[in-house]
């Protein structure tokens, strides 16, 4: 116990900052940790976290087959309840049929086809935001290129209007409600994720009734356009593809610069797609996933007991030298075996991941075209979360 509280300190700058010795330590000592501050199972290596997410003895959610009573969980506070009502209709936190029905129908707008159609909108924000950067001589290469691409992807998606004064204010709508994905989140971060989430969704509630009205060529009215689907699972639906769709986007280019710049190298342009993968395997953006124990699970002699809650940890086993060998802790650009799970496995895995790849390799790309001599201006700060591990901001210079 003293141990794995010395290793693991999610709330420390430090810890924030490099996880990955603490990560070296957990696997050293055993598969499944207890960590009383959060009431969790920590996983740490690969394999095991593999075999998890695919493991229907887990869930997201337990509703679909429990009560709160039955599961041994209290019910959410009722002040917090637009947060649960937003994110618990969500195909992320859906189980069973539920998710099924939803995630056959989303789908359809991220296949391979579509996610090609979108290429050279993709490509030509990409070269504009990155053009801009550079003719200023360089900025905040987070605020200025990497959160406004896949939040302008995704608002085009979803039908957003350019001229709607909302859509400015969709990434902190977002952030606000990712706040409440951290470990033991504060009551302000509990207030603000509960006010972003009824202006998110008192706004997605009158877009869908515009299209009702006036259908268009965009996710909402095809969604509006199949009756399966309840408004709050649209509007949730709706959320949770800005929400998912730019996160892992955003900190993978801004913490994948850093590392290049820190560490004075640059892909090879022809090998793009290659160097992408490592980048989210090196310094995993999604640090931890959470998910329910439904019925008794053994693992390495230990129960954990239906009613627990699981930590996958992603970023650990994307380290794990079990799989990726002795070089795990090395940045390799060329690296060919590389099954990273940064977008999960099993019936949650990352629909929208084409579309971060689509994205990223064009973020990369156009700054290795544009900016050959992007410099780092000042040390960033790393934000406090650690679930969702990223920066403040990343001031360069061109």
């Amino acid at each position: 116990m003293d141990a794995v509280d010395a290793a693991f300190d999610p709330w420390s700058p430090e810890f924030v900052a490099d996880p990955y010795p603490a990560y070296a330590e957990l696997r050293a000592t055993g598969r499944a940790h207890w960590f009383a501050p959060t009431r969790q199972w920590l996983i740490p290596h690969y394999e095991d976290v593999s075999a998890l997410l695919r493991d229907r003895r887990l869930g997201r959610t337990y509703t679909h087959r429990f009560t709160h009573e039955e599961f041994g969980q209290a019910p959410p506070a009722a002040a917090y309840e637009p947060f649960h009502t937003l994110n618990d209709h969500g195909l992320l936190d859906l189980e069973a049929a539920d998710h099924a029905r939803i995630r056959r129908l989303v789908s359809k707008a991220f296949t391979p086809r579509t996610v090609e159609n979108l290429a050279p909108t993709v490509r030509r924000l990409a070269a504009g935001l990155v053009g801009d950067l550079v003719a200023a001589g360089g900025g905040d290469l987070q605020a200025s290129v990497a959160e406004p691409l896949p939040v302008a992807v995704i608002a085009e998606m979803l039908g957003v209007p350019e001229e709607d004064e909302e859509r400015g204010r969709l990434r902190p709508w977002s952030a606000a409600i990712c706040g409440m994905f951290e470990l033991n989140p504060s009551e302000e971060t509990a207030r603000r994720a509960v006010e972003a989430s009824i202006e998110f969704s008192d706004y997605l509630r009158e877009l869908i009734a515009r299209r009702r009205r006036h259908p268009g060529n965009d996710l909402i009215s095809s969604l509006i356009a199949v009756e399966e689907l309840t408004e709050q699972e649209m509007i949730s639906t709706c959320v949770l593809l800005l929400n998912a769709g730019h996160e892992a986007t955003v900190n993978t280019a801004v913490n994948g610069w850093w590392t290049l710049l820190k560490q004075g190298v640059r892909p090879d342009p022809e090998k793009l797609s290659t160097a992408v993968e490592e980048l989210l395997r090196y310094d995993t953006p999604l640090q931890m996933f959470e998910r329910w124990v439904l019925d008794d699970i053994e693992l390495d002699g230990v129960t954990l007991p239906r009613g627990s809650e699981v930590a996958l940890l992603f970023g650990s086993a994307n380290r794990d030298p079990a799989r990726f060998g002795p070089t795990a802790d090395t940045l390799d650009l060329t690296r060919a075996d590389n099954p990273h799970i940064t977008f999960g496995a099993g019936i949650h895995y990352c629909l929208g991941a084409p579309l971060a790849r689509l994205e990223l390799t064009a973020v990369f790309g156009e700054l290795l075209r544009q900016a050959p001599t992007l410099k780092l201006a000042s040390e960033p700060t790393r934000k406090p979360g650690y679930v969702i591990r990223g920066f403040e901001e990343l001031l360069v210079e061109v």
